[in-house]
């Protein structure tokens, strides 16, 4: 893992993310200043489970794995964090050590955006706050439905709401394509599966003719028969 000294436009990047679009340019530029680029290769962990917490990350290309090791070894993804999502906001508001450890999947560039550049902009400026807030809340509530899908729902309707969920924006009907974008086995975790139960169900999707399994593109061939499935 390292840090950065190349042309990217820090400060434009920071100026187009919504959390920070009702800051001037010259607060932007201080929390520019505050703010440092990170790439890391596929594999590398960029804070481990009770490391301090010193601001959180923006992710702009690639993909990170938030996650967990349980006392009997056994690996819990809580969250697979894409480009242009931030991760370790609450954490850095409750000025505790880190509760997961955050692993590259792929090569991936980040941002790194300091408590303290960011403390000093929240004091000025109350609309960063309300938004923080917001982006926060709604993290919460995409945790909480998790919850409630992992207690209430079967295997096969999590792993059918994750594919419907993965399809491209308005697919409502037709043959459509969902290309897993981490492994199988990462997924299956997030989804409080084993690997094991998640392929028996992939392969029940597929006896039933809903899926067609190619590698890591799972073709559908009529959506609208499988959101009837889901039921």
């Amino acid at each position: 893992m390292s840090a950065s000294a190349s042309n990217l436009d820090i400060a434009a990047l920071i100026g187009r993310l919504p959390l920070f679009s009702s800051m001037s340019p010259d607060e932007v530029a201080r929390i520019t200043r505050g703010t440092r680029e990170i790439r890391v290769n596929k594999g590398d962990i960029l804070f481990h489970k009770g490391d301090p917490n010193q601001g959180f990350h923006l992710l702009l290309s690639g993909q990170v794995k938030l996650a967990f090791t349980s006392a009997q070894g056994n690996e819990k993804v809580v969250e697979i964090v894409g480009p242009g999502q931030t991760f370790g906001e609450a954490i850095m508001f409750m000025d505790t050590p880190y509760i997961v450890f955050a692993q590259a999947l792929s090569d991936s560039q980040l941002l790194h955006i300091s408590k303290a550049a960011l403390y000093e902009e929240l004091e000025n400026d109350p609309r960063l706050a309300r938004k923080m807030l917001a982006s926060m809340a709604m993290r919460l509530h995409q945790l909480m439905h998790d919850m409630e899908g992992y207690s209430l729902h079967s295997g096969k309707e999590r792993i059918t709401d994750y594919l419907l969920r993965e399809l491209p924006e308005n697919t409502v009907s037709g043959p459509a394509t969902v290309s897993l974008t981490t492994t199988k086995g990462i997924i299956a975790s997030r989804l409080n599966l084993t690997q094991e139960h998640f392929s028996r169900i992939l392969h029940e999707l597929v006896e039933d003719k809903l899926i067609i399994v190619k590698g890591r593109d799972i073709e559908i061939p009529d959506v609208a028969r499988l959101r009837q499935q889901r039921g």
